[in-house]
């Protein structure tokens, strides 16, 4: 994980380190080889995701013939290293260091939050400091509130780890550090902005400098019982614990020295179907509606165990089995692997890391997969990535990272994909039919409809000319557009024959779970079962249907991640209602516990028969995962066969397009408590004019049969005739809009 690594030359080292020999490779830091193998070296600023920081001295080493101490963070490994990583004098230096730590770091261990999981708690008794031998004048530092988290300056050590994350990891670039010697402090320059994302500096600070806001003084950390899960919210599945006491989860952390959550993961934990009991005559109801339904209607937030279990049952009762966004996502993933003969598609978040250039088409990355956008970061940090943003609406948010931002029309998409598979692949060698394809297109004319001019795409091409490793993602912008399949095969080019790391971020929750267990259909027809959707008859895990239902964070199950890896969800609040296993038992299936299909999920679609209980769930000193398994990925036959670029039907006058706002993602992390929202209609003031509202006026549309009745907001830092509308407000209904994303705008206003 460690960014550091992308320097090994894989060329074969030998150290000793205490007198034992190991081999390594060349590139590798003193500290990143002795992890690796298992030898403490102590740290205070060090954090594994990060770049090395090297403020803290602790982790010095003595090598032979090398005078003074070296800091191992920093210093790559010789061949024939012989180094010491304990010795008295060693030992001596770093409790030096750790008594200036705590010369002004009050030690009121009794009321601090950090207490019992604090860094510099351990290493005081660690080195031995029964006392403070000096002291130094206390400054008056008030605490500050920053809304998600709060930042106490008298308790911060200046590690630096937070400004890293905030910068290197999240890029939201809200912390800096403020210079002043002795009163040298961390200060935040967006204070008005509220991000979630520092929930992430403060899960690295070592001391109890930054805390969560609200879970202050609420609990000490040893009283927390910890659940090891994974994130149901945005499909990236990341790995979390729930922190729980009394059958309430007070926080979420995670194993942040490797891996990240977004606002919506660690603070979108308290959507619980609480107070559901056992009906008997709603159950015996919901049986018989299952008995008689013409389809079921399935939404995004469903395990991996209970999509096999309406997989089965639609089998054995014959009724069409219907999930919009899943569907949509399988028939694009179908098409693409049409091209490149594998049913997975070949990226993941850390090869995206570790690119040189990256193009996002046909998502708001910032908003529907924050944890894509942090590792596009990443690479835009760490190896001064290009980053092309191909997209009808500009995101101020991601302005910090974008080298070129490309605007096409909206529908366009299809050209746009044409376009740059044209400009991608001038030099590749292809079969003669996709040559001709590309020989073929007229490019003036799609540069003329999609509104991406040439002088556009030889920037783009000549930006990534001398550089190599290079990814694409692209987002749920693609997957319901008419003509999807078609632009799955255009992106999958680029997979097969230009050597690109391509990302097809699923839809949030697990639809690309669903979509590899399920085989959907695409049309509802009869009557109706919902699973988290409105229905004739519908099963909710929100508490508001016919039948309640377990939340994600109630029930034992999988999820498949963006990096195409099973991974395990456990119980981490108590559920008295009945479950989708126990309607399945009623109608013919036979299963003691939901987890027992977990070994049965279909082999070839790449899943393991490995039993829930056998999963593991953890990261090694260095950071490797083994968080369940990664999918393997079947073989597909070949159809590389592509039509005719549509004419593009144009969106005049005004639009809307369906986005939620950052860290949120459903009905459920609308419901939690920490993510307050106000769900409006946001556009531009060019908007306001061409469909004459004004802010604060009403108005009401309907979208896949859904109404909305809206807020109108102007935010002047947007440009153009597109609006933003959010879902996340409308309940189990928000699931029922699965079109594609942008929408001519007919409204009428309020009280009309």
């Amino acid at each position: 994980m460690g960014v550091h690594n992308s320097m090994n030359t894989g060329k074969e080292i030998t150290v000793t380190i205490n007198g034992q020999e190991f081999k390594s490779t060349f590139g590798k830091t003193i500290l990143e080889i002795a992890r690796e193998n298992d030898i403490y070296v102590p740290t205070m600023c060090y954090l594994t995701k990060v770049q090395p920081i090297g403020s803290c001295r602790m982790c010095v080493v003595e090598v032979e013939g090398v005078e003074g101490m070296i800091l191992s963070c920093q210093e790559k490994a010789t061949d024939g290293a012989v180094i010491t990583t304990d010795s008295k004098a060693l030992f001596e230096e770093r409790q030096n260091i750790m008594k200036l730590y705590n010369v002004n770091h009050p030690l009121e261990c009794g009321v601090c939050d950090k207490s019992g999981e604090c860094d510099l708690q351990n290493k005081t008794m660690e080195f031995h400091l029964e006392e403070q031998a000096f002291t130094a004048r206390d400054q008056h530092r008030p605490v500050e509130n920053w809304g998600h988290v709060s930042y106490d300056p008298a308790l911060c050590i200046m590690c630096e780890k937070c400004v890293r994350v905030s910068t290197e990891i999240t890029g939201d670039e809200a912390l800096k550090i403020k210079f002043g010697g002795y009163g040298s402090t961390i200060v935040n320059t967006k204070k008005e902005k509220n991000y979630a994302s520092l929930g992430e500096a403060a899960a690295v600070c070592p001391v109890g400098a930054l805390v969560s806001t609200k879970f202050k003084y609420t609990a000490n950390a040893w009283e927390l019982t910890k659940i090891p899960s994974a994130c149901p919210h945005c499909g990236g599945g990341c790995q979390m614990y729930y922190e729980v006491k009394n059958e309430k989860i007070y926080r979420v952390t995670n194993e942040f020295e490797f891996t990240n959550l977004c606002g919506a993961g660690r603070f979108g934990f308290d959507y619980a179907n609480e107070n559901a009991a056992r009906d008997k005559a709603a159950f015996d109801k919901a049986v018989k509606a299952f008995k008689e339904a013409g389809s079921v209607l399935v939404s995004n937030q469903t395990s991996n165990e209970e999509a096999l279990i309406f997989q089965k049952l639609k089998k054995q009762y014959g009724f069409k089995l219907v999930s919009p966004e899943a569907r949509a996502y399988q028939k694009f993933m179908q098409a693409y692997s049409s091209v490149t003969g594998k049913h997975l598609y070949n990226g993941t978040l850390k090869d995206i890391s570790n690119s040189r250039a990256v193009i996002v088409l046909g998502s708001r990355i910032n908003d529907d997969a924050p944890t894509v956008k942090y590792h596009i970061n990443m690479a835009s940090k760490w190896n001064q990535a290009r980053v092309i943003y191909m997209h009808p609406l500009e995101d101020l948010e991601i302005q910090n990272i974008v080298t070129q931002f490309i605007k096409y029309e909206v529908g366009s998409e299809e050209g746009v994909a044409a376009l740059l598979a044209e400009t991608l692949l001038k030099e590749a060698e292809l079969p003669k039919t996709i040559r001709t394809f590309l020989d073929d297109l007229d490019i003036g004319y799609l540069s003329a409809e999609t509104n991406v001019g040439e002088e556009e795409l030889d920037m783009l091409e000549k930006s990534l000319r001398k550089k190599k490793g290079f990814s694409l993602v692209v987002g749920a912008d693609l997957y319901a557009h008419p003509r999807a399949e078609q632009i799955a095969k255009l992106v999958a080019l680029m997979e097969q024959y230009a050597g690109f790391n391509v990302v097809c971020i699923p839809p949030a929750g697990n639809a690309m779970g669903i979509s590899l267990v399920c085989d959907l259909d695409d049309m509802a027809e009869g009557k109706t079962v919902g699973y988290n959707i409105p229905a004739d008859f519908t099963l909710s895990a929100l508490g508001d249907g016919d039948l309640d239902m377990p939340a994600m964070n109630q029930q034992e199950g999988t999820l498949v991640t963006v990096d195409k890896r099973l991974v395990p969800m456990n119980v981490a609040l108590p559920y008295g209602g009945y479950v989708l296993n126990d309607i399945a038992n009623a109608l013919g299936l036979n299963a003691a516990y939901t987890i027992d299909y977990t070994e049965e999920l279909p082999e070839e679609k790449g899943f393991e028969p490995v039993k829930f209980d056998d999963l593991p769930d953890y990261f090694d000193s260095v950071g490797n995962e083994y968080r369940g398994y990664l999918l393997k990925s079947k073989k597909v036959s070949l159809s590389r066969t592509l039509e005719e670029v549509e004419e593009l039907e144009g969106f005049d006058g005004a639009v809307i397009y369906n986005c939620n706002p950052t860290d949120q993602f459903s009905a459920f992390t609308a419901k939690s408590s920490l993510l307050e929202d106000e769900a409006v209609l946001l556009g531009s003031q060019q908007f306001a004019v061409v469909t004459k509202l004004k802010d604060g006026e009403r108005i009401m549309f309907t979208i896949d049969g859904v109404k909305f009745d809206r807020l109108f907001r102007i935010d002047t830092s947007m440009k153009g005739t597109i609006a933003l509308n959010p879902t996340f407000d409308m309940g189990l209904s928000g699931a029922l809009v699965s079109s594609y994303r942008f929408k001519r705008l007919d409204f009428e206003r309020a009280g009309n």
